[in-house]
């Protein structure tokens, strides 16, 4: 049985949650959700790096303990640590550890006080004001936990883009030894780039009955729905529904424009078609009974009078409109980004060291860096003082006389305090390439407050980026309470950029506010906040909610070469 990267992450990650429940040492608690977040950001499967003899503990944050722990599962598909911790601690209150408000000592404190183990069970007792008379607790965390349940229930069954990844990587390699990869492709909001994913459509050209018969082996199913004919409909361990569709290749365009969505974007499309007396589904584009295209999927927009469209931007919100004006944006591509401008290394809370990131960014043939560690009010981060930081500024001109063609720019990531003051004093702010701040702690200031608070920020001549700049985490927490368009109105007038954050449980900002940027002429940077070496691939992920909100390169700042971005970045 093959067990995938974010089957062993989630088992980390579960692990961690149980052991903060029981409060244990969060030392060991950390060390944990730092290895699911390593194995997250690993490009390979782990199952292939310990069958060729690889050594687990060289990635970061992985020990010979962990990487014992890791073998375990990839061997036999459970680890008996957690089944023994599950013992003591029930399982289902990791469910609690999802919610906004609750960590683990609230989360045992609930379940020790008012025997609670079900989210309906607890929704009651938040309704019933039980919560906020446990000690410690109080009306806002009460309010808290009501907003993050109804939150939990909206977003369902919904996995992160990579999580959708991993398991989509997997079905294909399985299918590989009955058809080629090329012939396959996942479509829906996948292909879309949405933020997060329901399930799987997988289409696949070639002979459905092998396809079917080897679809039917993947080790990873707990129920099969359906079988026969072109379609095969599973659900996975994870729960991930996984639907397999097998179309002709005459077929291939349209049912490739069909199943991709979004439903507003196709309808729009049809009745479009319908107008020019045309009948346009997943079998092809009709003229009564007569094909006239769908083996492309350029065919379905050249019949309706229209440009390709590119599939993050269908979701029926004025592409259509646009693409009738020839006025599509030429979106952001991957291969146009030449830095990344928001990373940390191990002298914080980062994985690797300076010098292995910059040789990670160096083979992605990058042509600058910024290491931008925590500064010190992020304390669990063990963040930067004044005197950190000069030493690591000097540590980065050191590597720079060594550089050929590449450049480490100096930076931090600055908290924003509660006043809108910064962290850190102008003396050593000066001295930096590039000063990204955010907002880490006080999400829950009133709306006129926070906008308050990130514009004075602004108004400090060295802040360059607004890094994550609504604080949201996919899932888990709300955007903060700001009035964006003053922010973005803010950042023009100072010449400030706000950044869109790849890394995949954040994607901050979203599609809409990407646009609003866009429309009011806020250039925006998209980096990773990456903490290791494997996480600066996750530029893809920021890219392709970049293009989502209509970006295109002269939107983003990081595809300018060097000269170019220093210029950006002078603010005085």
């Amino acid at each position: 049985m093959r067990i995938y990267n974010s089957a062993i992450s989630a088992i980390f990650d579960n692990m961690a949650d149980l052991l903060e429940i029981e409060g244990g040492n969060p030392f060991r608690v950390r060390a944990y959700r730092t290895a699911a977040r390593t194995i997250n950001s690993l490009s390979q499967d782990v199952s292939d790096l310990i069958a060729n003899g690889e050594d687990l503990s060289k990635f970061p944050g992985i020990g010979k303990d962990l990487a014992g722990k890791i073998k375990e599962i990839v061997s036999t598909g459970h680890l008996s640590a957690f089944e023994d911790l599950s013992k003591r601690i029930n399982p289902e209150l990791i469910k609690y550890m999802k919610i906004e408000g609750l960590g683990g000592k609230r989360v045992a404190a609930i379940n020790s006080r008012l025997g609670i183990y079900t989210l309906e069970q607890l929704e009651e007792a938040a309704r019933e004001h039980k919560i906020c008379k446990l000690p410690g607790f109080g009306e806002n965390v009460e309010r808290s936990i009501l907003q993050g349940i109804k939150r939990a229930r909206e977003y369902g069954n919904r996995i992160m883009l990579l999580e959708a990844e991993d398991i989509a990587a997997g079905v294909i390699k399985h299918l590989s030894v009955v058809v080629d990869q090329e012939k396959m492709v996942v479509a829906g909001s996948f292909r879309r780039r949405r933020e997060t994913v329901h399930d799987l459509d997988i289409l696949v050209t070639g002979d459905s009955a092998r396809i079917s018969e080897r679809f039917l082996s993947f080790p990873q199913i707990a129920k099969v729905l359906s079988s026969g004919g072109t379609r095969t409909t599973v659900v996975l361990k994870s729960g991930v529904q996984v639907d397999i569709r097998v179309v002709p290749q005459e077929s291939c365009g349209s049912a490739l424009h069909y199943f991709t969505g979004s439903k507003p974007h196709n309808i729009a499309v049809r009745k479009r078609g319908v107008k020019r007396g045309l009948k346009i589904n997943e079998y092809g584009v009709f003229r009564g009974e007569m094909r006239i295209g769908g083996e492309r999927e350029e065919d379905v927009f050249s019949a309706v009078g229209l440009p390709f469209i590119e599939p993050e931007l269908r979701e029926d919100t004025g592409e259509i409109e646009a693409a009738e004006r020839g006025e599509l944006p030429l979106l952001i591509e991957l291969n146009q980004i030449r830095g990344d401008l928001h990373t940390h290394t191990s002298r914080t809370d980062g994985h690797a060291s300076m010098e292995e990131m910059v040789a990670a960014a160096r083979a992605k043939e990058y042509e600058y860096l910024a290491i931008t560690d925590h500064s010190k009010h992020l304390a669990m981060t063990r963040g930067l003082k004044e005197r950190d930081l000069a030493e690591q500024i000097e540590h980065i001109d050191k590597i720079n006389e060594t550089l050929e063609g590449f450049t480490v720019l100096k930076g931090i990531e600055c908290d924003i305090l509660e006043d809108g003051s910064l962290d850190l004093s102008d003396s050593i702010l000066k001295e930096l390439d590039v000063v990204v701040c955010s907002v880490h702690y006080k999400f829950n200031l009133s709306r006129g407050k926070q906008t308050k608070r990130i514009l004075k920020a602004m108004d400090n001549r060295y802040l360059n980026i607004l890094a994550h700049p609504t604080g949201r985490l996919i899932n888990r927490r709300e955007p903060y309470d700001i009035d964006f368009e003053a922010v973005l109105k803010g950042a023009k007038e100072r010449g400030c950029f706000v950044e869109v954050n790849g890394y995949p449980d954040r994607l901050d900002l979203d599609e809409t506010h990407c646009r609003l940027a866009k429309e009011m002429g806020v250039k925006v940077a998209i980096d990773t906040d990456s903490h290791s070496t494997g996480d600066l691939d996750f530029m893809r992920f920021g890219v392709g909610q970049a293009r989502r909100g209509w970006l295109g390169r002269e939107d983003v700042i990081n595809t300018r070469d060097l000269e170019g971005l220093r210029r950006l970045l002078r603010r005085w």
